[in-house]
């Protein structure tokens, strides 16, 4: 049978039937293995359970196959395949069907940060993750069946490789969800936005490196500015200023930032005291420009601030709303990855992404042309953006 012939489903009968036989049973397939990556706080999570809200509980879900493209010095996954009893496999292929010619697990989960891969000329890291995606979907259209699969943080370094996966997993209606921990951890003060709330304005502060870290960032801004009236509608422009050009931004044309700007620095415990000016020693600016008008400014600002930050101008409302995402402290260790581990057990069990793969593909393609504007010293137009998609209207967060 042809693969346009196919019928590509995942059904709730599928999912009934599952849960009559135990756990899910999920595929990793990760870059590497060791002590705090990805999949040491994602993939321990599921072996040995985790805290979402701080209340332990055990996993929904079973690891069954892995595959690990690279071996790392210190790997940790052969000791785990020992202890939990799952098999490490040489391909994808063999992990998705056990060794056999079908698909054979429930859920796969892509993992494809960390390990020892080249930057490009821009300063992008090229994780392999489009080309880990690649032989999984294969196996699905041999197998003629989907499952819900996740990936971990963006989609690629290049925009065409992300498209190209969002574009396949809509053909063949794949339950797809990717991103990282930092949308679904604990804000401090908790804000969510209005559903449906005009927003004037917006600004995301971030730090760390421009590639991995511009990505959180970026979420941060997302998953609060998708939440405005009419739905999100796509980018039109993004560009990247740099040192000098981001005071030069900010006390003229961007002048509107600075009362945001200042009210999400508030929000962190980690703003270093100073002029941001004197504390950050390379600052960066991305500038996004949504369709239907909404103008944000996200500061990358190393040296000043070390958090994930986010405020905005509500119509209405005399005062911004700001709040601080991410790193809470506490006796255990990554705690924001919870929440995240917690949505990807929902994604496999329920067979249905707890919030749209769209807004993780808008993210990916702004952070891909950014560096574009970086490399032409201009802003870049972005039709390829004009993504529309609708938030949910409520969403889990952790809270504690």
């Amino acid at each position: 049978m042809s693969w346009n012939r196919r019928h590509f489903l995942f059904s709730a009968a599928g999912l009934t039937a599952l849960a009559a036989q135990g756990k899910p049973r999920v595929a990793a397939i990760v870059t590497e293995y060791r002590y705090y990556s990805h999949a040491d706080v994602i993939c321990g999570r599921i072996l040995e359970g985790y805290s979402p809200n701080n209340r332990r509980v055990e996993s929904r879900t079973e690891i069954v196959s892995m595959y690990t493209d690279q071996i790392a010095p210190k790997d940790m996954s052969r000791d785990l395949a020992a202890k939990h009893g799952f098999k490490i496999y040489p391909t994808i292929a063999e992990a998705l069907t056990l060794g056999g010619k079908d698909l054979a697990v429930d859920a796969v989960l892509l993992i494809g940060e960390h390990g020892e891969y080249p930057r490009n000329s821009r300063g992008q890291k090229m994780y392999p993750r489009y080309e880990l995606f690649e032989p999984i979907v294969e196996v699905f259209r041999e197998s003629g069946k989907v499952v819900p699969l996740f990936n971990d943080k963006h989609l690629s370094y290049s925009w065409e490789k992300a498209k190209k996966m969002y574009d396949t997993a809509q053909a063949m209606k794949i339950p797809f969800m990717a991103g990282s921990s930092i949308p679904v951890t604990v804000r401090v003060p908790e804000l969510e936005i209005p559903f449906g709330s005009k927003v004037e304005h917006a600004v995301a502060v971030g730090y760390g490196d421009m590639d991995a870290y511009g990505f959180h960032t970026l979420e941060t801004l997302q998953c609060m500015v998708e939440r405005r009236e009419g739905a999100e509608t796509g980018v039109a422009s993004v560009e990247w200023l740099e040192n000098e050009a981001v005071w030069k931004w900010r006390d003229g044309d961007g002048k509107w930032s600075v009362p945001l700007l200042n009210a999400a620095l508030a929000t962190s415990p980690k703003t270093k005291p100073g002029r941001m000016e004197d504390n950050t020693k390379n600052p960066v600016l991305f500038l996004v420009n949504y369709h239907d008008g909404l103008q944000s400014a996200v500061y990358m600002l190393n040296g000043h601030s070390s958090g994930f930050l986010f405020s905005a101008k509500l119509a209405g409302r005399p005062e911004p709303v700001a709040t601080h995402m991410g790193f809470t402290s506490g006796g255990r260790a990554l705690p924001h990855f919870d929440g995240l581990v917690k949505c990807i057990e929902d994604l496999f069990v329920t067979g249905k992404p707890v919030y749209p793969v769209e807004r993780t593909l808008l993210t990916t393609g702004v952070l891909a042309f950014a560096f574009d504007s970086r490399e032409q010293k201009k802003r870049v137009d972005t039709p390829e953006l004009s993504i529309r998609y609708r938030a949910p209207k409520d969403v889990f967060l952790q809270r504690s």
